[in-house]
């Protein structure tokens, strides 16, 4: 039986993201994971506080908390990965290393600049969002394109064997998901 991981993209309103669409010009600029459907496991490198920007690190994201609870509209896309039961276990074993080792990681402000130049520069134990991604994904055995520091978020958009499975408002998603009507359509692509 296959399983999946799902990435999440998504753009908030917060001033650094508003300042990232400007500046790359791209419709998301924020890319999370999660193990279920349901979003119940989401992370990514981000703020820890709300209001600041930093610090920021390894975090566990929920829809309509935090960052994501001060937005009614939240754009996003969420694609679906299908991996194996090895991968799904690896999956979970480096979720559970950033979490219980949260504190040695932090955001890669220096690392910004780079990434957009495509200038590869590998820092042990930092990590923008999208770098933190490909990451795990090349971790878990999945075959990337570029070394896991040159990405951006908006390369997840196509991502081998990544499914468009919704492109909309992700509180809408997070609401939908966990009607018993979605959830058993949750295999087909919706808008």
């Amino acid at each position: 039986m296959e399983d999946y991981i799902y990435l999440i993209m998504s753009q908030t309103g917060t001033n650094p993201a508003r300042f990232f669409k400007f500046f790359t010009r791209k419709p998301y600029n924020h890319v999370s994971l999660s193990g279920d459907i349901e979003l119940s496991q989401m992370y990514s490198f981000c703020r820890t506080y709300t209001p600041f920007p930093l610090p920021a690190t390894f975090n566990k994201e929920t829809v309509g908390k935090g960052t994501f609870g001060q937005y009614g509209f939240i754009p996003c896309e969420i694609y679906r990965i299908p991996v194996t039961r090895e991968q799904k276990e690896k999956y979970n074993l480096v979720i559970s290393h950033f979490a219980k080792n949260r504190n040695i990681y932090s955001y890669n402000v220096l690392g910004l600049i780079p990434v957009y130049l495509n200038i590869c520069w590998e820092r042990k134990r930092s990590f923008v969002c999208s770098q933190f991604v490909a990451y795990t994904m090349d971790k878990i055995g999945i075959p990337l394109e570029k070394p896991f520091c040159l990405y951006k978020p908006d390369d997840f958009r196509n991502f081998p064997n990544a499914d468009l499975i919704y492109s909309g408002e992700l509180n809408r998603f997070y609401c939908n998901i966990r009607s018993e009507d979605f959830i058993s359509r949750r295999n087909k692509v919706c808008h």
